[in-house]
């Protein structure tokens, strides 16, 4: 039946005319065609016939007279007159059958096995559940390590950033979240990665038991902007799917810099004017558009929890990107370099980093422990030049005191693995030396 109803799909996308127009002028990669304005509407693809290939375009610019198009691809041999057809907007169709596939975000596979499109095709910008109506924040998640199960607690339908300078464990910890995070679904988009680390993350970062249950949308650096772009859309859009479902959906993308990237690319050559650090004013909208998509859903349906990693060099969190990103989500996760240089993984400043599902996510027993530890780990954050340059006398502050002695055991519980929450907390408790605590702390909210 499933099959039936995909070829019944693709019966439907079939168009009863089709428009063509010719090309007029080429001026730094922007093409301009006329014979397609009165039909066409900004975004939506076009193909472009070449000399020896075709090579789809979007519409990136409408005038009474003509249009303006972003190829896809290399338009080397493209001469004036050629034809260009009219696609339309394009869409999406998910369906169960893509769990455990890699497509691209034109939603085609790129594991060479045939893919089955759904019966409902979804436009890649869609509009977030209405606010009025949006669940609240639901109930805590295991993760599958004590840091995020107790002092940066993850509940269904938070959304959280990732922020982290390249080479410090940010995939390696996003693929832990994969596999360990409680989900029905995970979706993960791939956006702008290096070519040879999609098989690695996939087969060994990943794993078979991390794809059983994850859909992965790919976009390499190779490709244009427009795809790299759209990798998030179509990403979103997946998720969306089987969150309407009433499933439970993980997101990840990796990484929002790489979209805001590709987004400054088509905007200036579309003539928007550079903003801030080169990006365009309209960069802050697409940011905010994009993470209000993820979070809870309407009665009825299932969450988006949403994980989305930036790129901050120099460790510098007021660069646009992240800066816009940090106003919109849920908490924030900091990755450090120097933690990463001393090999603690995962690599993360537990002072600078907040979870905003706090102190709801947690009981009042946990929330004390958690208060406890995070004092420790910031009192030992404020004097560690002092401390490592041996100035530090013990007796003269007391909290300093208590906060060199815990140290080292919160150091390493930050690292550990944890097969429960319950688990974690007395982890953590062993940690801060506390000693038979609370049963009515152990409980999950």
């Amino acid at each position: 039946m499933d099959k039936v109803e995909s070829v019944a799909q693709r019966l439907r996308q079939l168009r009863v005319a089709r428009y063509f127009g010719r090309v007029h002028s080429m001026r730094a990669g922007l093409i301009r065609v006329e014979g397609l304005n009165l039909y066409a509407s900004v975004g939506d693809r076009v193909l472009i016939s070449l000399q020896n290939k075709d090579v789809a375009g979007e519409i990136v610019g409408l005038a009474p007279r003509h249009a303006d198009i972003l190829p896809e691809g290399n338009a080397d041999g493209l001469s004036i007159g050629a034809e260009v057809e009219l696609l339309f907007a394009p869409s999406i169709a998910p369906c169960d059958a893509w769990i455990g596939r890699i497509i691209d975000p034109l939603g085609q596979p790129l594991d060479g096995r045939p893919l089955p499109v759904g019966v409902t095709p979804r436009p890649f910008r869609a509009e977030a559940p209405s606010a009025v109506r949006r669940k609240r924040l639901g109930g805590r998640l295991a993760t599958g390590l004590t840091v995020f199960d107790t002092l940066l607690p993850l509940v269904a339908g938070q959304r959280i950033g990732l922020f982290a300078g390249s080479g410090v464990g940010k995939s390696t910890l996003l693929s832990s979240l994969a596999r360990g995070v409680q989900a029905d679904v995970v979706v993960i988009a791939m956006i702008g990665e290096r070519g040879r680390e999609l098989r690695e993350f996939v087969e060994k970062t990943l794993g078979p038991e991390g794809m059983k249950r994850a859909v992965i949308v790919t976009a390499t650096s190779d490709r244009s902007p427009l795809i790299r772009r759209r990798c998030a859309w179509a990403a979103m859009a997946v998720a969306e799917h089987f969150r309407d479902q009433g499933r439970h959906v993980l997101f990840l993308a990796d990484s929002i810099t790489r979209f805001a990237e590709a987004h400054r690319e088509i905007a200036l050559a579309a003539g928007e004017p550079p903003s801030f650090r080169g990006f365009p004013p309209s960069v802050s909208n697409l940011i905010m558009a994009l993470a209000e998509r993820s979070g809870p859903g309407l009665e009825g349906t299932g969450d988006i929890t949403g994980i989305f990693s930036v790129l901050v060099a120099g460790s510098d969190m007021e660069e646009p990107v992240a800066d816009i990103l940090r106003g919109t989500l849920d908490g924030h996760i900091v990755l450090d370099r120097s933690i990463a240089e001393r090999g603690r993984f995962p690599a993360i400043d537990v002072v600078r980093s907040v979870s905003r599902s706090l102190p709801d996510a947690a009981t009042p027993e946990e929330n004390a422990m958690i208060a406890k530890a995070r004092a420790a780990l910031g009192a030992y954050a404020d004097s560690e030049m002092m401390i490592r340059a041996g100035l530090y006398a013990p007796g003269a502050d007391l909290r300093l005191d208590e906060a060199v002695k815990l140290y080292p055991q919160l150091d390493e519980f930050v690292a550990e693995k944890s097969p429960s929450i319950e688990h974690s907390f007395n982890s953590l408790a062993k940690a801060l030396h506390i000693i038979g605590r609370p049963r009515a702390a152990m409980r999950a909210p």
